[in-house]
């Protein structure tokens, strides 16, 4: 059983290092912690929602859904990421002050950690190693 269970994280250990998992992660966590800060009552102060409610439903509802995206597709983790970056500091405005800050700097370094992160170099190599057999039996000398 033990080596069964050591076999499933080192799977997902290595799952996890060919994606940017913690900023998705990060940016997900954001977008709840916003989601859940523009539903509030403190005694008898209720917290407004942004214009009409929209935004403060759609923004976190974003950011979440590029958190998992990045997950899902790192290979796009660039567009992502900006768009992660830019919708965390719109909600400074949008949404209670960005979640009261906590959500806007969680989804602020989720977006800055998915930008900035790169696929080891080895497993680049290892791909066009794979590919380039391919590519080299259609052309001529």
């Amino acid at each position: 059983m033990a080596e069964h269970a050591t076999g499933r994280w080192a799977r997902f250990r290595a799952w996890r290092r060919r994606r940017p998992f913690v900023g998705g992660v990060l940016t997900a966590l954001g977008g709840i912690e916003m989601f859940f800060s523009g539903q509030l009552d403190i005694g008898k102060i209720h917290v407004q929602l942004g214009i009409e409610g929209l935004q403060a439903t759609i923004i976190p509802i974003l950011l979440v859904l590029l958190g998992v995206l990045v997950i899902a597709m790192p290979a796009h983790r660039i567009f992502y990421g900006v768009i992660a970056l830019a919708v965390a500091v719109y909600s400074l405005v949008g949404v209670n002050l960005g979640g009261f800050f906590i959500g806007m700097l969680l989804s602020t370094v989720g977006g800055i950690l998915t930008v900035a992160w790169m696929p080891k170099k080895d497993a680049v190599d290892a791909v066009d190693a794979v590919d380039a057999p391919a590519d080299r039996e259609g052309t001529t000398a």
